[in-house]
């Protein structure tokens, strides 16, 4: 391991001994109630949930767990083509994923072609068209809801045309309806609850919350749906204001609402969680503008997609503290490696990548996150 990143996981252990603070009891907070500041000497309002929360982000910081992904599988199939069918372009997560299957197809062999969805229903609608045309060996569905493709989907599911997910649908693993081989994702459940208690760890149970999300992805929806749960199990935290921007209009949309926010919040705004790390990209002019310091409050974390711009920005503290990143290019390694197990008329190999976050203090003041070991693993299973 990068001995920097070792070193930095020493001090985030030693951080994580401190001791907990008793207090009230584990209630959720009523809205429009005041969070306390950090450093305020108040004490926490969930010291049970404190404790466990703790606990959790110590162990999902850990930068040196082993490669814990599939070790063995068929043969290469040779000579074979991909669409990958990419929501927008605009996301760096759907964008990162699809660098990857390019990387690990070229290792192969294979051919892939990237399109472009726009972000709309009749943009992936055209796409997917475009993808059957083109007659290839197998689609991914790169970051969308497959519901408004239905008909696309059933042409290609009877042609016998293997479809791999990504961000899909909310589980990883075989769908039935969409009919998928299998989708790639970490689980949901730990991304939102972990980010949840990145906040309810770092406040010390006393935050003030502003939430992003995308309401119109299903998966994005599900996603800052659990983070509000997981934020409700703490009575010091209370979630100030609800954010609903569509991926495809944050860049237009995001400024404004933030500005909106900053001067209506003030210091009650102490902590940030976004369903994509992309809307922090967009909001650090406005927090700036506000008189934010890009090291201090709001400290902000994103629940995915850990694309290098948001590492960017945690190393350079840069209006973001924090993000639970999807292992994107790894994943586009295991997309190949999926297809290459459908191709030879095998399972999927039921790998779940395991939840991390990112923080300045542990990330090495590298650009992105990826299990240690995966591309040797893959390339030793391919090469025979």
């Amino acid at each position: 391991m990068h001995p920097t990143r070792k070193a930095a996981l020493t001090a985030t252990a030693l951080l994580a001994t401190a001791a907990l603070v008793a207090g009230c009891d584990d209630g959720a907070k009523t809205a429009g109630s005041v969070a306390a500041p950090p450093g305020d000497s108040a004490e926490p309002g969930c010291p049970g949930v404190l404790a466990r929360a703790k606990q959790d982000v110590k162990a999902a910081e850990d930068v040196d767990a082993p490669w814990s992904g599939p070790t063995s599988g068929p043969a290469v199939v040779p000579d074979r083509s991909i669409v990958y069918i990419a929501q927008t372009l605009t996301n760096p997560g759907v964008e990162g994923v699809a660098k990857g299957v390019q990387e690990a197809a070229g290792i192969i062999g294979w051919h892939v072609r990237t399109v472009n969805g726009q972000g709309t229903s009749a943009g992936l609608k055209s796409a997917f068209d475009q993808a059957l045309a083109l007659r290839p060996d197998g689609i991914v569905i790169g970051g969308f809801d497959p519901s408004p493709t239905a008909e696309q989907v059933a042409r290609a599911n009877a042609a016998g045309i293997p479809l791999i997910g990504w961000h899909a649908v909310t589980a990883p693993g075989p769908s039935s309806n969409p009919k998928l081989f299998t989708n790639i994702t970490t689980r949901v459940e730990d991304v939102a609850r972990l980010s949840a208690d990145w906040i309810i760890a770092q406040s010390d149970g006393r935050a003030g919350v502003v939430l992003f999300t995308d309401a119109t992805i299903p998966f994005a929806k599900h996603k800052s749906d659990l983070i509000k749960k997981e934020l409700a199990t703490c009575s010091g935290v209370t979630l100030l204001s609800y954010e609903n921007i569509p991926i495809p209009q944050a860049n237009s949309l995001t400024v404004d609402r933030v500005t909106s926010l900053a001067a209506r919040l003030g210091s009650r705004w102490t902590y940030s969680a976004a369903i994509n790390d992309l809307y922090f990209g967009y909001a650090g002019s406005a927090l700036r503008a506000a008189g934010k310091d890009g090291a201090g409050a709001p400290f902000n974390i994103g629940a995915g997609d850990g694309d290098p711009s948001a590492f960017d920005r945690i190393n350079g503290k840069d209006f973001q503290a924090a993000t639970v990143p999807e292992p994107l290019s790894e994943q586009g390694w295991q997309i190949i490696d999926e297809f290459n197990r459908a191709f030879a008329g095998k399972a999927p190999s039921g790998y779940v990548a395991p939840v991390h976050i990112t923080t300045a203090a542990n990330s090495g003041g590298a650009p992105s996150w990826d299990s240690e070991g995966y591309r040797e693993a893959y390339r030793k299973m391919w090469d025979r």
